[in-house]
């Protein structure tokens, strides 16, 4: 009995130490990109210009508050995001840093990234980022879903003529009144996941036929609203939030399936000034503290937080979240259908 108790003392105290090792380990990161942050001081962020000033200073402020800092934020709101990640891409093919620490654009975006070994990698899932918000081999995580469909007037285009299907983009009715922007990412993954190159290349051939209007987003939106195209062939939800608020009449085509659903990611980038800020932060914005400031500011929440906007108009739909293992796909389709609509 009493070499029983001992070897359930021994037992028990190797598991405590165990215990205390483990939380040592997770602890020392923080505690170490902690001081590495107080040292820096700084953070250059490049965002969704939905996001705003106003928005970013909101999550730095409460990043602040949760670590004890006082970290200033640059914050750089996004014109282009396909522009501005070929501009990090070309920066680092000519040996310069990045003009970012970090980037929240698209996980298409941040494939593109990727797939030119251009993230500085972290173990986010020790500082308790849950493991399925991590992806590109630990360069990214998922910050809150946009969702991509037809988008139209409600003022000016009758119910009955609402598409009901992608297809439904390609009727004659809608030659020269119909607009496309240049997320050429939305089609790649449809190819990438439900349809196929075929089938997609063929649509698109099909698409750039109806003679559409070629623009941005934000600019698609407003030319809905005037009339000048009576529907876009898609819209993130982004532009749908802006008109809400300003009380413009536009809405999603949601009987369309599938929902294409872009992820925002944020990641550190290779040869950032700041990394330790960096890393810190985006460990913060994975968490549920920071939902609430992207649905006040950019109308967008995390699809794979119970409870959120995202999550509750996910459920019953048909999503396509874009994975790792699609990037390349999604990369080289996206700049060929680029080039068919004649975007490039």
């Amino acid at each position: 009995m009493k070499k029983l108790l001992t070897r359930f003392a021994g037992l028990w105290l190797g598991l405590m130490m165990v215990a205390a090792w483990t939380n040592a380990a997770v602890a020392a990161p923080v505690d170490d990109l902690i001081a590495g942050a107080k040292k820096e001081g700084v953070i250059d962020f490049y965002g969704p210009s939905t996001l705003g000033p106003e928005g970013a200073q909101a999550i730095v402020t409460a990043f602040n508050k949760k670590h004890g800092l006082n970290i200033k934020v640059n914050f750089t709101p996004s014109g282009n995001m396909t522009r501005d990640t070929a501009k990090i891409v070309g920066l680092s093919a000519s040996g310069q840093p990045p003009e970012w620490d970090i980037m929240v654009v698209t996980d298409a975006h941040h494939g593109s990234l990727w797939l030119r070994k251009l993230h500085k990698p972290f173990d986010y899932a020790s500082l308790g980022v849950a493991k399925e918000r991590v992806e590109y081999d630990n360069g990214t995580v998922s910050v809150a879903n946009q969702f991509a469909l037809p988008a139209y007037n409600t003022k000016l285009l009758p119910a009955k003529d609402v598409p009901k299907t992608w297809e439904d983009l390609l009727d004659p009715k809608w030659k020269g009144k119909i607009g496309v922007i240049n997320s050429t990412h939305h089609w790649g993954r449809l190819a990438a996941g439900a349809w196929g190159d075929e089938k997609t290349l063929d649509f698109i051939k099909k698409l750039s036929a109806q003679k559409p209007l070629l623009t941005r987003a934000g600019e698609m939106a407003q030319r809905l609203i005037l009339g000048e195209v009576l529907v876009s062939a898609t819209l993130q939800d982004s532009q749908l939030h802006e008109s809400k608020e300003s009380g413009a009449p536009l809405a999603f085509a949601e009987q369309v399936s599938p929902v294409i659903s872009p992820e925002y990611h944020v990641g550190v980038l290779k040869n950032a000034a700041h990394p330790n800020v960096g890393h810190l932060f985006v460990t913060f914005m994975a968490s549920a503290d920071v939902q609430p400031v992207w649905q006040k500011y950019t109308g967008h929440t995390s699809a794979f937080v119970s409870g959120t906007n995202a999550y509750k108009f996910a459920q019953g739909k048909k999503v396509l979240y874009m994975k790792q293992d699609q990037a390349e796909k999604v990369d080289k389709i996206s700049r060929q259908i680029g080039k068919i609509l004649g975007f490039d």
